[in-house]
């Protein structure tokens, strides 16, 4: 049985060492050359943060401590207004859980020396797919030294959200897809250590929220801090000399300035990004060429689970495979069947979690009714759990999450309900 694999990122990195332990011939394909050697892309990191459902996909296969060597936890939000002290909000009701800031370049190389190890996996570098024939297995790519033709039993597309192979099923009539592009893009920005520490908390994820924009900073081993900016589109365009630049950062966030040297240099030269959601259907065709992870279902990176979610798709195709005696041809329609309800339920609510970082954090409501919610859970321990904790600390389904979410909500307006019709009668008899 041989698989072929097209992309050697996240999602494709981590597939091959899965299907190394089946015993399979696995192909990793990927356009560009080797990442483990050369430069990053400029302001293209876009750190991770790897959570329950990332950690248990790598644990299952032992790669958890080697991969999150070089992870910093982050227990919470710390909130910068544009004036005024720092605000701390942690993530879960003790404090004690933690998400990890890690470079996707790190995880990426990590992952990929993993895979490239597994006994009967090979990576080929340089390969750009430009034709696929799904029902037969043919690939075509494009290579410094010309256009190359492959063969496989089945074809995995794990080339993220601009696909190649989502393209070429789209050209052969095969799926249809719709991509949903936010009105934001992103911008990366830089903190550099200061005499040798860091310039900032690196214990949490910091956030500049701004009501229709906001910047967010995570650490890395280094001591330096990526940051984030996402800002509406065409909002970028609006700044274009030092001085422009410099002046609204001094005004929208003051203390960033400061502690970012190169914030011009990387402002004027660093790309901007978009952002968007994209929804394919199906995810397969034949049973034996399919999509996984970004290249079927990507997200916008508001609640940290694009990678978590690919690793678990991961984690659900080889429990598919288990299920089926090994069958491609009844995993693949049982894998997108177990995994949509749950991918398209993650979407919004990583479109929702935008909303709250950028408008809701900096309140004192929003402040209130987290206070609220993490009472909830040390007084009902396991009966009533954040939809944060839920999402990040377990592996709880998303679309269960929601429903869960849902009824808690529920239960506890009727629970204050109930106290304040009880209030009401007392107080009449009082009087």
């Amino acid at each position: 049985m041989k698989v072929a694999i097209v992309g050697a990122g996240l999602t494709g990195s981590l597939l091959a060492c899965y299907l190394a332990r089946r015993g399979l011939t696995v192909t990793l394909y990927e356009r560009r050359p080797d990442p483990r050697v050369g430069t990053a892309d400029r302001g293209r990191s876009i750190n991770l943060a790897i959570s329950e459902r990332g950690l248990d996909a790598l644990r299952r296969i032992g790669l958890d401590a080697t991969v999150m060597a070089d992870a910093l936890p982050m227990k919470g939000r710390m909130i910068h207004p544009v004036a005024g002290a720092l605000d701390f909000h942690q993530y879960s009701a003790r404090g004690d859980r933690a998400i990890n800031s890690i470079s996707r370049g790190t995880l990426n190389n990590a992952l990929l020396t993993a895979a490239s190890a597994a006994k009967g996996v090979s990576v080929e570098f340089e390969h750009r797919l430009c034709e696929l024939d799904s029902a037969a297995g043919r690939l075509v790519f494009q290579t410094p030294a010309g256009r190359t033709t492959a063969t496989a039993d089945v074809i995995l597309g794990a080339d993220g959200a601009g696909s190649a192979v989502r393209e070429q099923l789209l050209a052969e009539g095969i799926v249809a897809e719709d991509v949903d592009f936010l009105d934001y893009g992103y911008k990366e920005l830089s903190i550099p250590a200061v005499d040798g520490e860091f310039a900032l908390d690196p214990g949490a994820l910091h956030i500049w929220p701004r009501g229709t924009s906001m910047m967010i900073a995570l650490p890395n081993p280094d001591r330096s801090f990526t940051c984030t900016l996402f800002w509406p589109a065409g909002s970028f365009d609006a700044l274009t000399t030092a001085d422009a630049i410099t002046a609204y950062f001094s005004a929208h966030y003051p203390d960033v300035l400061p502690l970012a040297p190169n914030l011009v240099d990387d402002y004027l030269h660093n790309p901007v990004g978009v952002l968007g959601t994209v929804h394919t259907l199906p995810w397969q065709a034949h049973g034996r060429t399919a999509l996984i992870g970004d290249a079927a279902h990507a997200i916008v990176p508001f609640y940290g689970q694009g990678a978590n979610c690919a690793f678990e798709d991961v984690v659900e195709l080889d429990r598919c495979l288990d299920d089926t005696g090994g069958s491609w041809a009844r995993a693949l329609p049982l894998f997108e069947a177990r995994r949509r309800e749950n991918t398209e339920a993650i979407a919004d609510m990583a479109l929702t979690n935008f909303i709250e970082m950028r408008d809701k954090v900096a309140s004192p409501v929003f402040r209130l009714t987290k206070q609220v919610e993490h009472a909830l859970e040390r007084f009902l321990p396991g009966r009533y759990v954040s939809r944060y904790e839920l999402v990040s600390f377990s592996s709880t389904p998303y679309a269960e999450v929601q429903r869960r979410v849902q009824r808690q909500h529920r239960y506890v307006g009727l629970a204050a309900a109930g106290l304040a019709l009880i209030a009401l009668r007392l107080l009449r008899r009082l009087r």
